[in-house]
């Protein structure tokens, strides 16, 4: 069950259509059609095809099925961090990160053909886009609303036919529903750029001559420096830890789960020296994926 805007449905049923009848090449994705997600599967597979969802959960179960090969989903953003749930839905999901992609995020605001910036009064996107652009539509007196995602907001600007109504959303948001740019570039900061990571039911074995990242997750056990045993390792042998992130789950407050992505593979011996003593320190620990870099994190 789905609540896509009339404009975005009739794309995302010709879409789904399609990926139904060739899942070995469909890619899922969250979002309406001409989402930043959607942007992301284009310049990643440009001859597949791409299979909206209207939720994370949605596009992860699509893989699961096998109504879909991949799946390309936004974990962080370097304006606003990490993506609400995500950290909760990949492990739970069972399934491998096989890739990673950068897409520099260039918000547009969008309208109805033939307004100008000075008629909108409120715009609607995503909470994540808002944030990234809430300095610029206060300086210009717009009003913001959360809606469901980006390119949906979009399309529900072309469906209500308000003229003092935008989205902000992607310059291809504006092309699939035949919005006006009304400003682009509105993003409070010029480095706004979203992390994906591409999933997929089984695990990969990069090249060895490429530079590759480990993702993994792991709960430390609750005792005194428990983290700063569990981590030792990798100092002593050398590994570079280039992202930590630390959440709590289920409401208990008594130990905290961590994201961790590390430089190198688990079969390098520094590697698995490091996570040997994680794992001595730890309760658990699952490794999400091995897969090759696409842009230096440090």
């Amino acid at each position: 069950m789905d609540s896509y805007p009339a404009p975005a449905r009739q794309l995302v049923e010709a879409m789904r259509t399609a990926a139904a009848a060739d899942p070995a090449r469909a890619v899922a994705f969250q979002g309406a059609p001409g989402a930043y997600s959607h942007q992301a599967v284009r310049e990643l597979f440009p001859d597949w095809l791409a299979l909206p969802c209207f939720g994370f959960e949605d596009a992860l179960a699509a893989v699961v099925d096998g109504r879909a090969e991949v799946a390309v989903i936004p974990i962080e953003n370097s304006q606003h961090g990490r993506v609400a749930d995500i950290h909760f839905l990949l492990p739970e999901s069972g399934l491998s990160i096989i890739a990673e992609h950068f897409v520099r995020v260039r918000h547009c605001l969008l309208g109805l053909p033939g307004t100008r910036r000075e008629d909108i009064k409120r715009a609607l996107s995503h909470p994540q886009a808002i944030g990234q652009c809430r300095t610029r539509l206060k300086g210009w007196g717009i009003a913001s609303e959360n809606y469901a995602d980006t390119a949906s907001a979009a399309a529900y600007v072309a469906e209500t036919g308000n003229p003092a109504l935008a989205a902000v959303a992607s310059r291809l948001a504006g092309e699939l529903y035949g919005l006006d740019v009304l400003a682009e570039g509105i993003e409070d900061a010029d480095h706004n750029t979203t992390r994906f990571v591409v999933l997929a039911r089984h695990p990969v074995t990069p090249a060895d001559d490429v530079s590759v990242r480990t993702t993994l997750m792991f709960e430390v056990r609750n005792v005194p420096a428990a983290l700063f045993k569990a981590l030792g390792g990798f100092a002593t042998n050398g590994v570079n830890i280039t992202k930590l992130e630390s959440y709590l789950r289920g409401g208990s407050f008594s130990a905290a789960e961590f994201y961790a992505d590390v430089d190198g593979r688990p079969s390098d011996p520094n590697v698995a020296l490091a996570l040997e003593e994680l794992a001595f320190h730890s309760k658990w620990v699952r490794v999400l994926g091995t897969y090759p870099s696409a842009r230096d994190h440090g």
